[in-house]
């Protein structure tokens, strides 16, 4: 028997493998059949749950798609909250770009050929995603204006969040595009990790001395 908090209950175990029975059988369906051909019902016979289950774990459709929807929008805030001592937002930000870009990492856009098609094929998937992005944005402003102590977020943090981001996007979008022409993940990265690098290096002049985590 393991001890209290060191491993899932049996309760919270079983409701992580059904949430992604769920979501694996919404993802083959989606990119077999169309998203918005797709219906919550057929999600819902294909993982063997009952329509309210699939509801109450993916309360959006798009959502069942993008399973990773949560850390998607939260990467950007999560590595600035996590940079190291003496490091800035754009430091921590570049890092974590290029490592990601370096393991094919999903929240870059990494993905297989078909899952890429079906998102550029679905206008409410291709929104869906932009709104992830904004999410994304408006954390990362959150957590710049924590880092510098500027409560409520103001001007400043906004328009740093949004060069930031923006490189994060021109990344997500080059990799997007080299997936759905069928280019090989090794082959991708090595394309873009260049242009990725560049561009964090010419926000260093305006930004590299921004929101630096006291050591």
């Amino acid at each position: 028997m393991t001890e209290t908090g060191t491993t899932p209950n049996l309760r919270e175990l079983n409701k992580r493998r059904t949430r992604e029975a769920i979501s694996h059988a919404a993802t083959r369906l989606f990119i077999e059949q169309g998203f918005d051909r797709t219906t919550i019902a057929e999600v819902a016979a294909a993982a063997g749950v009952a329509k309210m289950t699939v509801t109450n774990h993916f309360p959006r459709k798009e959502d069942l798609f993008f399973d990773l929807h949560e850390e998607l929008a939260g990467r950007l805030a999560g590595t600035v909250a996590g940079r190291a001592p003496g490091e800035s937002a754009l430091a921590a930000l570049r890092r974590d770009c290029l490592a990601g870009l370096d393991r094919h990492d999903a929240r870059l856009g990494f993905a297989d050929p078909a899952f890429a098609r079906t998102v550029f094929d679905s206008p409410a998937l291709a929104a869906r995603l932009r709104e992830l992005h904004e999410q994304g944005e408006t954390a990362l402003a959150e957590a710049l204006a924590g880092a510098v102590h500027e409560i409520p977020v103001g001007f400043e943090c906004r328009v740093a969040a949004a060069l930031l981001a923006a490189v994060d996007r021109a990344v997500f979008a080059e990799v997007f595009r080299r997936t759905l022409a069928g280019e090989e993940h090794a082959a991708i990265a090595a394309a873009v990790r260049p242009s990725a690098a560049r561009a964090y290096d010419r926000l260093e002049g305006t930004l590299g001395g921004f929101a630096v985590r006291e050591a």
